[in-house]
């Protein structure tokens, strides 16, 4: 049932669509399924063609997805066809190192058999998550792939967009889905804080003779940390953060050299390595926009905030914002109001501004801490990491913040539910 006033009604007619979605990576297009499934009209403008973000060696990023971002897909109808492709995490293992010198005594063990929900979360590459997005979108979402908003104005109860090819397209709403260096919050006069970390994350899929029991590792390092995270099979993604200028000249090395430089951090735990795909390389920063939302925009995913990989979660602070941001749209159209009103994009932003920074912001701190080579702070974070460890009650804390499952109040979608 339609619960709009007829007024609202004749005035949406004369709109392309309710919502439109700058930005097809991954928040984009799921907060456009989720919009589509509960009836509203969304448009999609994507700066990349499709078959481009579709291919093996477009991001070679895997994702650590939560638990409750696993339960969203699951909502959307996405997640059955993705199991072959996830892998689950057991365990997470994370402790200091040194090349060359493997673990340090003090670490942290989780182990989901400590928790209820089942596993910690589930590795899924980001070629297969575009691929089921991009499939499930041809049928409820207009995509315009190859195209992207160049200006933007607010009209009497909407916003219009000019597209690069020239073309204008109103709706209700607009949303920067668009990345750290959003366009969207830049003409909306978002401001944004942030820093340079000095790293860049050197990513590889890697191969190895010994399975990985579903174990993720993480090892801290002075000049950054190594993520050796679980794939299907004998495989691994591997994210290094080094300092820029290492990075580069590690990242210049033919395949050969650059696994003679990751062994003895890797480790040979899981056997012999060697590469399963491509390499990449991306430059590590901290990215906080200071509002969420303006007049008729609001900001989800790295629009909003773009974190340090340090713990696997700026997907899933974006599907965060995906679910919150959908259920107050949903709920505001059954009600009848203005969807892109302040009154509803406020909403959006008090459920998520505090939850995003304070996390954006600790996993700044966690960096900082474990990459000194201060002897006295070295000494008190292997202390603090041995008493978390020890302690089952912040142990379990942890998971659960981990696992996505400490979100107060929790959106339906990453509950399982449809809106």
């Amino acid at each position: 049932m339609d619960f709009a006033p007829r007024s609202c009604m004749i005035a949406a007619m004369e709109l392309d669509a309710d919502i439109l979605i700058a930005g097809g990576g991954l928040n984009g297009p799921t907060l456009a399924l989720a919009l589509a499934q509960a009836g509203l009209r969304v448009i999609v403008v994507d700066s990349r063609p499709a078959d481009a973000r579709a291919g093996d060696n477009f991001d070679g990023r895997a994702y650590a997805l939560a638990v409750s971002s696993q339960r969203l897909l699951k909502a959307l109808g996405l997640w059955a066809g993705l199991t072959g492709d996830s892998q689950p995490i057991g365990q997470v293992k994370a402790s200091q190192g040194r090349p060359g010198e493997g673990a340090l005594p003090f670490f942290l063990h989780f182990d989901s058999a400590e928790i209820e929900e089942g596993p910690v979360g589930f590795m899924l590459e980001d070629r297969f998550l575009y691929r089921a997005l991009l499939a499930a979108m041809r049928d409820r979402v207009q995509n315009l792939p190859g195209l992207s908003v160049v200006d933007q104005q607010t009209t009497s109860g909407g916003i219009q967009a000019t597209l690069s090819d020239g073309r204008s397209l109103r709706a209700r709403l607009l949303v920067g889905a668009d990345g750290r260096g959003s366009g969207v919050a830049a003409r909306a006069g978002i401001r944004r804080q942030g820093w340079d970390y000095g790293q860049t994350a050197l990513v590889a899929a890697i191969a190895h003779d010994h399975p990985h029991h579903g174990i993720a590792q993480q090892y801290f390092m002075e000049t950054g940390p190594l993520a050796i995270l679980p794939l299907p099979g004998n495989r691994s993604s591997v994210v290094w953060s080094e300092t820029h200028d290492n990075a580069r000249a590690i990242a210049a090395l033919p395949d050969d050299a650059f696994l003679d430089v990751l062994r003895p951090r890797f480790g040979d735990y899981l056997g012999n390595i060697s590469l399963a795909g491509a390499r990449f390389t991306y430059p590590l920063s901290l990215s906080l926009a200071d509002r969420y939302v303006a007049d008729r925009v609001a900001l989800v995913g790295d629009a909003a905030h773009g974190v340090h990989p340090i713990a696997g979660q700026g997907l899933n602070l974006g599907l965060r914002d995906v679910a919150a941001l959908a259920e107050v749209l949903v709920d505001a159209s059954r009600r009848g109001e203005d969807i892109g009103s302040d009154l509803v994009l406020e909403r959006y932003q008090g459920w998520r501004r505090f939850d995003a920074t304070s996390l954006a912001l600790g996993m700044d701190g966690v960096n900082r801490l474990f990459g000194s080579s201060n002897p006295v702070l070295s000494a008190a974070r292997g202390i603090g990491m041995g008493l978390v460890s020890a302690i089952p009650a912040l142990r379990r804390g942890f998971m659960r913040q981990a696992a996505g499952l400490s979100v107060d109040p929790m959106p339906r979608l990453l509950l399982g539910q449809a809106l």
